[in-house]
C-alpha cells in the first residue's frame, strides 16, 4: 500500500489516538494489549509513521471504548479543524 499524502489527516488520527489514550489513562503497553498489536507500532501511530488498515483502526477503536464511527468523526473533526 502506498503511503497517504495527506499528512493533515495523519497527523489528526495520530492526535487523536494518543489523546483518547490519554483521557483514558492508558499506556501505550494497555492500548497494545487492547488491541492485540505492539506497543511499538502504537508508538509509530501516535506519531503519524504508520498508517494502519481499517481493519487496525476497528480494533484500536475498540480498545480505546469508542465505536469506529464515533472514532472516526473525532479523527474527522480533528482533520476539519486544520484544513480550514
Amino acid at each position: 500500500m502506498r503511503p497517504s499524502r495527506n499528512q493533515e489527516l495523519i497527523e489528526a488520527l495520530a492526535i487523536e489516538v494518543k489523546a483518547r489514550r490519554l483521557e483514558l489513562e492508558l499506556t501505550q503497553e494497555d492500548l497494545a494489549g487492547r488491541s492485540e498489536l505492539d506497543r511499538p507500532y502504537i508508538s509509530l501511530i501516535e506519531v503519524g509513521r504508520k498508517q494502519p488498515t481499517i481493519s487496525v483502526l476497528y480494533r484500536i477503536s475498540t480498545a480505546l471504548e469508542l465505536t469506529f464511527g464515533e472514532f472516526c468523526a473525532r479523527v474527522d473533526a480533528r482533520y476539519s479543524k486544520t484544513v480550514k
